[in-house]
């Protein structure tokens, strides 16, 4: 629904699970999948008289993320306690962090309909999850799963900068390859390892003062943020245009609807009644720590995307494509640079090879076709030993049958270059077809395929394409000339 006169405000809190064997603040497992609240210990479930101790390896993945975002990284930050009450919270408050995060400002870049767009960033904090209530409605009853109490988490929040559907979209893209390009996170959003809570309201355009805001709690879908934020819009203005009032609440995304509902009134700051965790020293980063992790700083999705762009000549788009996820670009610039030709080795990772994948719901970490076998594949091409449709061929027994590409040309023969071999292919097809040839001669020039197809059918599409289509084109000029 368009709405000219309106405008969208959109923040968004992104919740990264981060990639540690152990939790936060004690050595229970932090992994998934385990059986009901067996990944716990005393300080999981808040028993009396333990203690927390923090992780390093937590605070030097979120220092890596805020390097990366170009947060200023608080070298003394602290953790606070937010107190509430639900089932999945066992010691009746979150450890969090509040008044000293430890990272600030920063910004997240990405890419909206061609503009690279920047979002500043207000914080970036850690935290420790709650558990997960899992309600049984057959036996009408709650259960509570620990497990996933006191894994580590990083809460990135935006200022409110983005005005659409498409600018959130593009920003939790953004943010959720940087996590995972810096080892982060695996950002796997079916797990929850990646997930969003998205602030709206809406303003008349022009006006200064924030509307009131909704919340829409644990989007994990770039397609559910889009859809969520859109409906919110048109809600909170449709309600307002009818003569009422955008309640501030927490509402969830019901995708099967298509709607937001109703959950609970939105709590402020003062309601968790924060204060500093009397149990946690201040997290004290030297300037030594600090330089040895900026100095392993990878490579990041965005600086990647223009690299590939102005270095290796390929289209905004398939650069788009190609840096997706760090796997993908990997594997790309190893036959790239194998290959010696980018494009070439883009229009196979992203075309062919890619497809094969998605047909078959393959992981390109599992892919038959190696990164190596597929640059043998394409020297092939590019060295005329194979045509473009014969590398088609053999790509589909590489890929099913396991042979490598030159045994699949020893098996099956390479092209035909020689110029007497195709010239010999082509006299026979002119003298079977001197209908066509008599057509072709009248003005009919599209007959030229049909000539050209004939020798690729008669040399089972083994003959050099180019060299085809230019010696048919000598030998009809020729009998032109004769007659």
């Amino acid at each position: 629904m368009a709405h000219s006169d309106w405008e969208a405000v959109i923040g968004l809190e992104i919740h990264v699970q981060l990639a540690t064997s152990s939790k936060i603040f004690s050595a229970a497992s932090a992994g998934f999948g385990e059986r009901p609240n067996t990944s716990v210990d005393p300080v999981t479930l808040g028993m009396p008289g333990v203690l927390p101790v923090l992780n390093r390896e937590v605070v030097e993945l979120a220092m890596r993320l805020g390097l990366a975002l170009g947060c200023t990284i608080d070298q003394s930050s602290r953790f606070a306690r937010k107190h509430y009450f639900y089932p999945d919270l066992p010691k009746g408050y979150q450890i969090s962090q509040f008044a000293a995060p430890i990272c600030q400002g920063g910004e997240v870049r990405c890419v909206v309909d061609g503009e690279v767009l920047s979002f500043r960033l207000n914080r970036i904090h850690l935290e420790e999850d709650a558990g997960k209530n899992v309600h049984d409605q057959r036996n009408d009853r709650s259960l509570v799963d620990f497990n996933r109490a006191g894994v580590p988490l990083v809460e990135i929040v935006s200022e409110p900068d983005l005005r659409s559907a498409a600018h959130a979209v593009a920003y939790m893209k953004a943010v959720h390859q940087v996590v995972v390009a810096l080892g982060v996170s695996d950002g796997n959003m079916e797990r929850g390892n990646f997930r969003c809570d998205a602030n709206v309201s809406v303003r008349r355009r022009g006006a200064k003062a924030y509307g009131t805001r909704t919340e829409v709690k644990n989007v994990n879908s770039f397609r559910f943020i889009g859809r969520a934020v859109t409906y919110e819009i048109d809600r909170q203005i449709g309600l307002i245009e009818a003569g009422g009032e955008v309640t501030q609440e927490t509402r969830g995304w019901d995708d099967e609807a298509g709607i937001t509902r109703s959950q609970r009134s939105k709590e402020e700051a003062y309601d968790y009644r924060y204060f500093p965790d009397p149990d946690l020293l201040p997290v004290v980063i030297d300037d030594a720590w600090l330089a040895s992790v900026r100095a392993t700083l990878p490579e990041l999705p965005l600086d990647r995307w223009r690299r590939f762009q102005d270095e290796l000549g390929l289209s905004a788009y398939d650069a788009d494509v190609l840096t997706q996820s760090v796997e993908r670009a990997n594997y790309f610039e190893q036959v790239a640079k194998g290959a010696g030709d980018a494009k070439l080795a883009s229009n196979w990772v992203t075309g062919e090879l890619m497809a094969q994948l998605n047909r078959d719901g393959v992981a390109l970490g599992d892919s038959p076709v190696a990164a190596d076998a597929l640059t043998e594949l394409l020297g092939l091409v590019t060295a005329g030993t194979i045509s473009a449709k014969m590398a088609k061929t053999c790509f589909q027994a590489m890929y099913h049958k396991g042979v490598s590409a030159k045994d699949w040309v020893a098996a099956n023969g390479g092209q035909i270059t020689d110029p007497a071999v195709i010239a010999e292919h082509v006299d026979t097809v002119i003298a079977a077809n001197p209908g066509q040839v008599v057509q072709y001669l009248g003005g009919k020039e599209k007959l030229l395929g049909f000539f050209v197809g004939q020798v690729m059918k008669a040399t089972r599409g083994k003959a050099n394409p180019g060299q085809v289509n230019t010696v048919v084109r000598e030998r009809l000029a020729a009998q032109k000339g004769d007659s």
